[in-house]
């Protein structure tokens, strides 16, 4: 087993999210990971280049990539059985846990300290960036299935946007408000 972490962690585009939802299109958790990266990155730019905060968006964008590693081995467990009460939320949790562990054991030992925070997400200024950029991340999913006429996804973006208002985060309400309008643009629209 040790020396297949990478080979797992190429599999994540065969992890599909949204289980219980009719989706217009399927996203997996390498593409979901990947655009958590990307605004995990935009989020920590704009504490740093605007609020004048000491962020490192580089590591907010690489703990981002690997927020979601465990559900290569767990699969994507849906938010509303992840949550339904504190009791499966933390035996969830135990269950991330011993997955990352195991995730860790595929590795050659000299480079699991490297990745022992990212899959933990033990890294107290960098993991509320890539909560926040998670988050945002399902907003814009749901915005994207809006513009294409499933209205499965109404009551998940309102209460998602509830949730992002509740971080109380300024780069995130910077976001929201300047950057993410263009979310619901079409391609002609954008140009």
């Amino acid at each position: 087993m040790e020396n297949t972490f990478y080979a797992y962690i190429s599999r994540m585009r065969y992890i599909n999210r949204w289980g219980l939802m009719r989706n217009s299109y399927t996203e997996n958790i390498q593409e979901h990971s990947h655009m958590v990266a990307v605004l995990a990155h935009a989020l920590a730019l704009i504490g740093r280049e605007i609020f004048g905060k000491d962020t490192d968006p580089d590591r907010c964008a690489c703990a981002a990539l690997f927020h979601d590693a465990s559900e290569i081995l767990t699969g994507d467990l849906p938010t509303p059985v992840k949550y339904y009460n504190p009791e499966i939320r933390d035996a969830y949790k135990q269950v991330e846990h011993v997955t990352c562990e195991k995730l860790l054991k595929m590795l050659p030992e000299q480079l699991r300290d490297g990745y022992r925070p990212l899959l933990f997400e033990s890294d107290k200024e960098v993991y509320p960036y890539v909560k926040a950029a998670d988050k945002l991340s399902a907003y814009i999913k749901c915005a994207e299935e809006l513009k294409a006429g499933n209205r499965e996804f109404e009551s998940a973006e309102r209460q998602t946007m509830e949730a992002l208002k509740a971080m109380k985060m300024e780069e995130l309400d910077y976001f929201i408000e300047n950057l993410l309008p263009p979310f619901r643009l079409t391609l002609d629209e954008l140009e």
